[in-house]
């Protein structure tokens, strides 16, 4: 088993690697910066690729998830005018199509798990999820006028619509948190199919690494991937699924 672990140098994602690499799990991390991972580069089950995502040609992805049992993605834009407002404005949504479609290129004798991390911001359009109108409004202005929102919308359309529940090669869980938070230690958290509060006027909270103990434990397979393939649950620290008074 090896798992192919993109947005890497990230807050989220220097943490998921960690966790993977607890459970044995041998990476291929893709990096810009390989300085951001250097407290686990001595550890033999990791592989380092320098580069962009994006700069990469689809013969290198197909070269590199080549033997992956499964794909993380942490992939986000950075928080600066340039990361939200720049090229490219798809850098997820791209990164997800061009991985899916390196895996189809060579099929796999097992579908490849692909976990994407997400945002409770985005409705799963497959459950019809109830959203306020007021919340809708506010969703929208986001989507037209911050493009990562929208970005992350399309990463996840591609998988329940271009992939879909059945697909041979790829199969998916879109991991979906509130507000994220740092803390030291991974805590009681909670998954739910849906969002259980407003994710713009009753935010709950969703620690970076409590996600990326979620994210390491569907990428092992076992009874959490078998409970969640092909949805997009929402994650909350415990305390944040308990709604004030």
């Amino acid at each position: 088993m090896t798992t192919l672990v993109i947005g890497a140098s990230g807050a989220t994602g220097r943490l998921l690697v960690r966790q993977l690499l607890d459970r044995g799990e041998p990476v291929r991390a893709i990096v810009r910066t390989p300085q951001a991972l250097e407290q686990l580069a001595g550890d033999k089950g990791l592989s380092l690729i320098q580069a962009g995502v994006s700069d990469l040609a689809d013969a290198d992805l197909a070269r590199y998830v080549s033997g992956c049992t499964a794909i993380a993605s942490c992939l986000g834009h950075t928080m600066s005018l340039k990361g939200i407002y720049g090229p490219p404005r798809r850098l997820v949504a791209d990164a997800v199509r061009r991985l899916c479609q390196a895996v189809k290129a060579s099929p796999p004798a097992a579908p490849v798990r692909f976990v994407l991390m997400n945002t409770a911001g985005n409705r799963n359009r497959d459950l019809a999820e109830p959203v306020p109108f007021a919340q809708r409004c506010v969703v929208g202005l986001v989507r037209a006028l911050v493009p990562p929102h929208a970005d992350n919308e399309q990463a996840a359309a591609y998988l329940r619509t271009a992939i879909g529940q059945n697909h041979g090669a790829v199969q998916w869980v879109v991991v979906r948190p509130d507000s994220l938070v740092d803390q030291d230690a991974v805590t009681a958290y909670e998954a739910h199919p849906s969002p259980i509060r407003s994710a713009i006027f009753d935010a709950g909270k969703t620690s970076r690494i409590n996600v990326a103990h979620f994210m390491a434990e569907l990428v092992m397979g076992g009874e959490t991937w078998q409970r969640w393939q092909g949805r997009m649950p929402v994650l909350y620290n415990a305390a944040a699924c308990r709604h004030p008074e």
